[in-house]
């Protein structure tokens, strides 16, 4: 049987990766394709700087580390734009995710070709307390009831 190699990182390597570390933003959500994201992004005009929100669905996540990036699509007066943007850019002042949804696939390429209701993604509502607690008491239920019945068969 072959052997287990161990890659052994050289000194470079190991400064390079704690170099990039220190860099990363430490403030953003966790996001997955499907997600309806507002982003407020800097935009610098001759002198001026101001922040420009833009939402919309993430199509694709890329890449690792300093380099991951994702991909905003949006439909503005009928003519879809997309952005693509380094999560760890300092360009991005605030990261807000509005919503999730239930998506089957990392590249959400075939929105490209939908529009209107068709371009609707299904949503994934967050469960209220009340409903976590009804959850947990038929999962509860549902093992009383299998050890009841485990026991009257012995």
């Amino acid at each position: 049987m072959a052997e287990k190699q161990t890659v052994v990182k050289s000194a470079g390597q190991a400064l390079l990766v704690a170099v990039e570390n220190a860099q990363l933003r430490q403030d953003i959500p966790e996001i997955k394709s499907g997600d309806t994201v507002r982003l407020h992004v800097k935009v610098v005009e001759g002198t001026r700087e101001r922040l420009q929100p833009f939402e919309g669905v993430v199509m694709r996540l890329r890449g690792g580390g300093m380099n991951r990036n994702f991909t905003v699509r949006r439909i503005t007066h009928g003519v879809g734009v997309e952005r693509t943007f380094l999560i760890n850019s300092p360009r991005i002042e605030k990261f807000e995710v509005l919503r999730h949804a239930r998506v089957r696939r990392k590249q959400l390429y075939y929105l490209r070709g939908l529009t209107g209701k068709a371009a609707r993604l299904k949503e994934i509502r967050p469960m209220s307390a009340k409903q976590i607690a009804a959850k947990e008491a038929a999962q509860a239920a549902k093992v009383a009831s299998k050890n009841s019945s485990a026991k009257s068969e012995d």
